[in-house]
């Protein structure tokens, strides 16, 4: 079997550009949608969503690649990054080297593609690690740069990216093609370069380590190039989600030169980000007329449950929120959770659902999404 690479025709991909129309236009829709949902919230909002969105996919750019980080202290080194002020949260290198890398995405989203900048993405990543030949720079190492899965001596193969001697030479035709092809491929079909661009950088693979997280960043930075600002959508949140998936279209569009199959993929995934991001920007819009509804009516306990019910959004409090789960959350008696989630979804707070045992509590935001977004109908 062939590698993309070794094929005669590499790196000519082949694809239908016309069947990816609908996509482009749906993104730019999507985009539209969410500019104008955004222009509705206030300033403190904005930060919020920006953190928010930076730090979650710094969060789940990692997990992808089976790194577990703290989502707290990636959050605070993001907001360091930005000058805001921090709890004292101490970051692990790792922590505080991917949300340098994500502010640096998001403050450079405008800036030339090159070898500096992939470099210094690199050492962002790769800070403090000491089981690396070469950081800041294209591997070197002989051994073929292979992806490989399962136990010793029965290895299953699923990639093996061009030798280190070929990388340079890659590298270079590929920043070639990604900066001319922002005013010729760019200009009408921002889902597609990102996705080929993403593919190109996957399949050289010119890094020890970091590869994927730098290949993702550069999808979001040519969505972010066309739009003339940062794109904001969670890319790697989407992914993440269904990462086999993920891995199989990479996998599959490894072989070939023709990656018509990985673009329908890849395109779906920026509409579902983009679908996700919108509803982080309604979320923030109902959460603010929630507390303005009911926040002078909920008790310490109140609070503290329905900050942790917040948390949990857009996906929700999984299984919804039992008795149990409040006693948990609060360390009250049985009897008081009982009676203050009573209190609760008689004022509408909380919807209730089930009986008995069974009863289960979930925020009330139909409602308050219309409230917040009401403006948007007239």
């Amino acid at each position: 079997m062939n590698w993309n690479w070794q094929h005669n025709n590499w790196p000519n991909f082949k694809y239908q550009t016309a069947d990816f129309q609908e996509y482009e236009s749906q993104f730019l829709v999507n985009r539209g949608m969410l500019v104008g949902s955004i222009k509705y919230l206030d300033e403190d909002q904005r930060v919020l969503l920006k953190i928010e969105l930076i730090s979650n996919e710094a969060h789940k750019t990692s997990k992808i690649e089976g790194e577990l980080l703290n989502r707290d202290s990636l959050q605070s080194s993001i907001r360091k990054e930005f000058g805001l002020q921090v709890k004292n949260h101490r970051a692990t290198a790792a922590e505080y080297g991917i949300a340098e890398m994500m502010v640096s995405l998001y403050r450079n989203y405008d800036q030339a593609l090159n070898k500096e900048l992939l470099f210094k993405w690199h050492r962002m990543l790769c800070a403090g690690r000491k089981d690396l030949d070469t950081i800041g720079a294209f591997r070197k190492h002989e051994d073929p740069m292979q992806i490989v899965s399962g136990p010793i001596g029965r290895e299953r193969v699923h990639y093996e990216a061009p030798p280190s001697r070929s990388v340079e030479k890659e590298m270079t035709n590929f920043l070639h093609w990604y900066n001319s092809s922002r005013d010729q491929m760019g200009r009408n079909n921002p889902v597609l370069r990102a996705g080929v661009a993403h593919l190109y950088f996957e399949s050289i693979h010119p890094f020890e380590d970091g590869n994927g997280r730098i290949g993702r960043a550069i999808s979001e930075k040519v969505l972010s190039e066309y739009i003339g600002e940062p794109t904001l959508i969670a890319l790697s949140q989407i992914i993440e989600q269904d990462k086999n998936e993920y891995y199989k279209s990479l996998h599959e569009a490894s072989i070939s030169l023709d990656i018509n199959p990985w673009l329908h993929y890849f395109s779906k995934l920026v509409l579902e980000a983009q679908a996700y991001s919108q509803k982080l920007v309604d979320l923030l819009m109902a959460k603010t007329t929630f507390y303005q509804k009911f926040d002078s009516r909920l008790n310490e306990r109140q609070k503290k449950v329905i900050a942790r019910m917040f948390k949990a959004e857009p996906r929700g409090f999984e299984g919804g929120l039992s008795a149990d789960n409040y006693v948990s959350i609060t360390g009250t008696s049985a009897s008081t959770a009982t009676r203050d989630l009573r209190q609760l979804a008689e004022i509408g707070a909380l919807m209730q659902k089930g009986q008995l045992k069974g009863t289960r509590y979930y925020l009330n935001l139909d409602k308050v999404y219309y409230l917040a977004n009401k403006s948007n109908y007239y």
